[in-house]
């Protein structure tokens, strides 16, 4: 009842009250028509108002509060290349890419929602379309983003002046930055991408304004879509069907309930423990997490091309690695999180758009208010989304963390025979630990500090090892759309799912031999147990893919497509092989293997 209420509210209030947020702000000229004043705009202002009412202020320079790389005691200020709204793959190929010229029709249908004619809509935001494929041109490949080193750049404010002069910066910082912020000019700022900002003031100082301004009101129009009424949301899911295939979009409430677990996570989080997770299994997970963890010890004891110093340093990186499991325990304490949400408004009198301001805006001062707090690797705060179905790697904190999403359905039970868990949630532990030595993590030392500690003949056969991986992975050509993987983008992925998959695969074969070996399955009795785990390992990628969806995930993603997952490491491991006893040479049991970990 109170979902169809809330929808009902949506239809009756309209987009106008988001209409007159955007006027007050300024205005977004392909709505205002000859009335929008240019020379009150100035794309800085715009920022600042953006910031101020719980807009983005990613648009066209991406700004962040972050752990020091170098130092993950204290936090420090980040700046990005902009945060653009479809991806740079796509985006520089113009409207000859469909995505693309998806993207430029919904723009103009929105636009025209909000009351713009659509005549003036197509030829003004093509303008503006054009400066977002500026932004893409100046911007860095994902491709060469891989380097942590590269994107650590530190510099003062002060000399960002005079590196970048035509851009305010103190004042940047201090209209951004809760007030409560105290800096001077000789503040740490870490640039990402500073050839990115150079071009930027060049390509801000040749566009018009009102061009600049369509680009940047657009965004902040097209951040509000999903809270407006269902004409609104009908030309999204035009747009969402022309780049992943979908053809429906869930219902309102659905959207409602996802917004809250997401805005409102911790809450959501300790509402989700308490009503369905199973205490013992945390218990059984941090076994397995402890058995897997023994075998890359044992894997970086025993590696041959490793120097005796670097052996060393890896080791001690892998033994200070912390482990999250399931929940922080404060999360079950009323009163943290009742401290944790004070300042946050919602209002049951307000409208739903209202909410989703208040709540950004309650967010942007938290995240951004943390600057001069000092960073706590284990803070219940960071670790306290029990309800995701995920698992993470940190490189700053040099910790794994598997929320109690994770360890259910197809990944986990603790009532079920261990090959299938050490196939399943095993193969994640696996996969996370892992991450702590692939192509980034290995730039990480064992306090989470970006930091060289490889010797570097050791660091040459490390590089050459993943570029057997780079190479295998980019030789898959998918036979549904017909793309080759990009091993680039997906190596690092690619790489913890190899060790991840040896790490369970090796503690499993140990569990068995201090407690014998497991039953069969009823209905699967021709599967031994050692199959059994490969195949429990498989069956958690089994997925199917929209061709939009996978084509977007090959050009994009950071993960090889669900079936690379499972192809790559498991032709990759002699135990496979012989488990299967498939015949050297055959598609799974390849002569040349790939192998970091």
């Amino acid at each position: 009842m109170e979902t169809i209420l809330i929808a009902a509210h949506i239809e009756e209030v309209g987009a106008e009250p988001v209409k007159q947020l955007l006027k007050a702000m300024g205005g977004w000229p392909v709505i205002e028509g000859d009335s929008w004043d240019v020379g009150s705009f100035s794309w800085l202002n715009t920022v600042y108002n953006f910031r101020k009412e719980g807009f983005s202020v990613d648009y066209l320079i991406d700004f962040a509060v972050s752990t020091d790389s170098r130092n993950n005691s204290v936090r420090v200020i980040e700046l990005d290349q902009a945060a653009i709204a479809v991806a740079r793959d796509y985006m520089i190929k113009g409207l000859d890419h469909p995505r693309v010229k998806a993207y430029f029709e919904y723009m103009v249908d929105i636009a025209e929602l909000f009351g713009a004619n659509r005549k003036v809509a197509v030829e003004e935001l093509m303008k503006s379309l054009d400066f977002e494929i500026a932004l893409a041109n100046i911007s860095l490949p994902n491709e060469e983003r891989r380097d942590p080193e590269k994107l650590y750049n530190r510099m003062t404010i002060e000399e960002m002046q005079n590196k970048f002069p035509t851009i305010p910066w103190y004042e940047y910082f201090r209209q951004i930055l809760p007030s409560k912020i105290e800096f001077t000019i000789a503040e740490p700022v870490v640039v990402g991408v500073p050839s990115f900002i150079t071009a930027l003031e060049t390509l801000l100082q040749q566009t018009e304004k009102r061009v600049v301004a369509n680009y940047m009101f657009w965004r902040a129009a097209a951040s509000t879509v999903s809270y407006l009424p269902e004409a609104f949301r009908k030309k999204q899911l035009k747009y969402i069907t022309a780049v992943t295939g979908s053809t429906e979009r869930e219902a309102r409430w659905k959207e409602c309930s996802s917004q809250a677990a997401r805005t409102v996570s911790l809450a959501t989080g300790s509402l989700y423990v308490q009503k369905f997770f199973k205490e013992n299994a945390k218990r059984k997970a941090l076994e397995l997490v402890e058995n897997i963890r023994e075998e890359m010890y044992d894997i970086i004891k025993n590696v041959d091309w490793m120097d005796e110093d670097t052996r060393k340093a890896a080791l001690e990186k892998a033994y200070a690695m912390t482990a999250h499991i399931a929940y922080p325990d404060e999360l079950l304490d009323n009163q943290k999180l009742i401290d944790f949400y004070d300042g946050l408004v919602v209002s049951s009198d307000g409208t739903y758009i209202d909410a989703i301001y208040n709540t950004t805006k309650w967010g942007q001062e938290f995240n951004y208010g943390r600057l001069r707090e000092p960073v706590n690797k284990t803070d219940w705060r960071s670790h306290g989304r029990p309800q995701i179905v995920n698992a993470f790697y940190s490189p700053t904190e040099n910790s794994i963390q598997f929320p109690a999403g994770i360890l259910q359905g197809a990944f986990f039970s603790e009532d079920r025979p261990n090959y299938m868990n050490y196939g399943a949630i095993g193969f994640v532990i696996g996969h996370e630990i892992t991450h702590g030595f692939d192509d980034q993590g290995r730039t990480f030392d064992k306090e989470g500090n970006l930091r060289d500690w490889w010797h570097e003949s050791t660091k040459e056969k490390y590089i050459e090892k993943a570029k057997c991986i780079i190479e295998q992975y980019g030789n898959y050509t998918d036979s549904q759309v017909k793309m080759n993987l990009n091993g680039i983008n997906t190596q690092g992925e690619n790489i913890a799912d190899n060790g991840g998959i040896k790490e369970a695969y090796r503690a499993y074969v140990k569990w068995v031999s201090k407690h014998g070996p497991e039953k069969r399955l009823p209905g699967l009795q021709n599967y031994s147990p050692n199959q059994m785990f490969w195949l429990s390992a498989a069956t958690t990628w089994c997925s199917t893919y929209r061709d939009e969806t996978l084509k977007n995930r090959i050009t994009t993603g950071v993960h090889s497509p669900a079936e690379y997952r499972v192809r790559g490491p498991l032709s990759n491991m002699e135990d496979f092989s012989k488990d299967f006893n498939c015949p050297t040479g055959s598609p799974m049991n390849p002569v040349k293997k790939c192998t970091v970990w």
